[in-house]
């Protein structure tokens, strides 16, 4: 009895081992036929969808800003000449590289033992033109009284021989009273001609006297300037710099000591390129008056002042383009020395109705891709008004909130489907109830999608299908099944 409840036993156990490989191979079989006519099945063909950032336009009222580089110069600088040679004989403490001097202070001071001898010979020579200036000046008086007193002499001859004709005339006298009488006449007129000869020498000597004083008074002036030349002085009150002097050195004529900057008259010089100079000028060519901001950029920290455009440059110096500009300083100049390389940054004029974009987003044809119904590109033209940095202002007919493409790529064109990336911050998914309305070739290639999706469950492919075939379809299950076909 054993036997058999254990040889029936014994034929069950294969029995149904033979069960089991029979459903493994059956299983087997029908999983290889599903794949089999999966593959034989052709898949729909997929869009490519490419992923690009995007930028909204915000028309507005932008003020460009040119950056530039410059120079700081100082608008007031005097060259510190020796205007005689000679011996350094007195330096002034302050007179050191970078020390302030205050106008009219001594800085340094020549051997002066020659100009005075100069001088003081200059001044004894005028003293002796003096001196002869007067004597030529008594004796024309004397010989202006001797003029008159030999005058008056021969007017009383010239009367005495009137009257011995009168006692001639009365048949009186006698011939030889009258020829006296004519004689002396005629010796007293002589004797005033000699007196006007003598006062014209007089008067000759005395001109002579005054241009010898003229000539002394000169020399004199002269010398006295020589001697001042041996003192240089500040003109004006500022800095001292490239000071080469020291005492009881020899300096020759003209010999340059130092150089004397006004650390408040400073003015900055930088180059623009021509079409940046037409935005800074009128009509007329001239520069409008602009406001400049300076900054001096240091390890770590950063100087501001502020200038005004004052002037451009006359000519184009030889291998350059552009304009030079000139802007004076009007604020901040404590913290700038001649020599400084600065930043430049100038407010042009304010545009309107333009956007500020990045410079990617523009080709050098000056278009932009604009993204479209179904997230779509097209191009359109926009001008390009002015180039900041890593951005462009540009001016195109296109309403306010248009997305484009920020970042140009040479895979993007008109009519490719774009998956957008918004900055942060930015709507990135529809509205759950937001529907739209599709058009029969993209509601196919929805439908064909999802049909042939073998893991997506039977249950979400069933719900799926009828909101694909509905007319209204809720935008986020159109925006997740392209996301998903577009891999």
């Amino acid at each position: 009895m054993r036997f058999l409840t254990r040889s029936l036993t014994g034929l069950f156990l294969f029995a149904l081992t033979l069960a089991l490989i029979g459903a493994a191979v059956y299983a087997m079989k029908s999983a290889m036929d599903e794949r089999a006519a999966a593959a034989a099945r052709p898949m729909p063909a997929r869009e490519r969808v490419f992923a690009a950032n995007v930028v909204a336009l915000d028309f507005t009222r932008i003020t460009p800003e040119l950056t530039a580089y410059g120079e700081i110069r100082a608008t007031r600088s005097l060259e510190l000449r020796a205007a005689a040679a000679g011996t350094v004989a007195e330096i002034s403490p302050d007179f050191e590289e970078g020390a302030e001097v205050a106008a009219g202070e001594l800085l340094v001071r020549l051997d002066p033992a020659e100009a005075e001898a100069a001088r003081d010979s200059a001044a004894a020579s005028l003293a002796e033109a003096e001196a002869a200036l007067a004597l030529a000046g008594r004796s024309m008086e004397i010989n202006r009284d001797d003029l008159a007193a030999a005058e008056r002499q021969a007017e009383l001859r010239r009367s005495a021989l009137d009257r011995q004709r009168a006692i001639d005339d009365r048949g009186l006298g006698r011939a030889a009273d009258t020829e006296t009488a004519q004689l002396a006449v005629s010796t007293a007129e002589q004797a005033v001609l000699t007196k006007r000869a003598q006062l014209s020498t007089a008067e000759a000597t005395l001109d002579q006297a005054r241009n010898a004083r003229a000539r002394a008074g000169i020399a004199l002036s002269e010398a006295e300037r020589k001697l001042r030349d041996t003192e240089i002085r500040a003109e004006f009150a500022g800095r001292l710099s490239n000071v080469a002097a020291v005492r009881g050195g020899l300096v020759a004529n003209n010999e340059k000591l130092g150089d004397l900057l006004d650390p408040t008259a400073l003015e900055v010089a930088f180059r623009v390129s021509t079409a940046q100079f037409a935005r800074l000028a009128d009509a007329q060519g001239r520069l409008l008056p602009l406001s400049v901001d300076l900054a001096l950029d240091t390890s770590g920290r950063s100087f501001a002042a502020r200038a005004e455009l004052v002037r451009v440059g006359a000519a184009v110096e030889a291998g350059l383009t552009g304009r030079l500009l000139f802007a004076r300083v009007t604020e901040g100049a404590a913290v700038l020395q001649p020599g400084d390389f600065v930043t430049v940054r100038l407010a042009e004029p304010a545009l309107d109705q333009v956007a500020l974009v990045p410079a990617a987003a523009v080709d050098a044809a000056g278009r932009v891709l604009v993204l479209g119904p179904e997230d779509r590109l097209s191009e359109t033209q926009a001008e390009v008004l002015h180039r900041q940095g890593d951005q462009v202002i540009i001016r195109a007919a296109l309403p306010t909130g248009t997305e484009i493409v920020a970042e140009r790529t040479p895979l993007l064109g008109e009519g490719i489907k774009l998956r957008p990336l918004r900055p942060a911050g930015a709507t990135t998914q529809p509205a759950a109830d937001e529907t739209i309305v599709l058009d029969p070739e993209r509601r196919a290639r929805l439908i064909a999608f999802v049909e042939g999706n073998t893991r997506m469950p039977a249950e979400t492919k069933a719900r799926i299908m009828a909101q694909l075939q509905a007319e209204a379809v809720p935008v986020a299950v159109v925006a997740r099944l392209e996301e998903r076909i577009g891999g």
